[in-house]
């Protein structure tokens, strides 16, 4: 039987991988500001942090945490969530709704995107003109 977490537990899971640092201060490059954990439709938890560069090639906690699991070779997110280091849970962004649903057919009308400790929508609501649609 898969083990399902509470959408408090997950946001606790994203709280403990916040490592805010410099890692190269003269550019300033930052890590750790943001942290992300999901949960797979088969029970799975996966975290990540961002990476921002002084360059566009920077990557957000979300991208960090499907890495690994497509690493795992899992792509259906049951839940997922991004906490910031100034202590807030905050949406995906634009690019990271769309690799969630570009990654698994499931993610579009299943993924739950936690946006508050007590509220969450389906990735459908927050892209609900997804444009792979109009090609079916």
């Amino acid at each position: 039987m898969i083990k399902m977490i509470t959408n408090k537990e997950l946001i606790e899971k994203t709280k403990n991988v916040l490592n805010p640092k410099e890692i190269n201060a003269a550019l300033g490059i930052q890590t750790g500001y943001t942290g992300c954990a999901l949960l797979t439709k088969n029970g799975s938890v996966y975290t990540g942090v961002n990476i921002d560069l002084a360059c566009g090639i920077g990557f957000c906690a979300e991208h960090n945490a499907i890495s690994t699991m497509i690493t795992n070779n899992e792509f259906d997110i049951k839940k997922i969530v991004a906490f910031s280091a100034i202590g807030k849970i905050i949406p995906p962004c634009g690019r990271c709704r769309e690799l969630i649903s570009q990654i698994s057919k499931y993610n579009y009308n299943n993924t739950e995107i936690i946006i508050s400790n007590n509220k969450s929508k389906k990735l459908k609501e927050l892209l609900p003109l997804d444009w792979k649609r109009y090609f079916k």
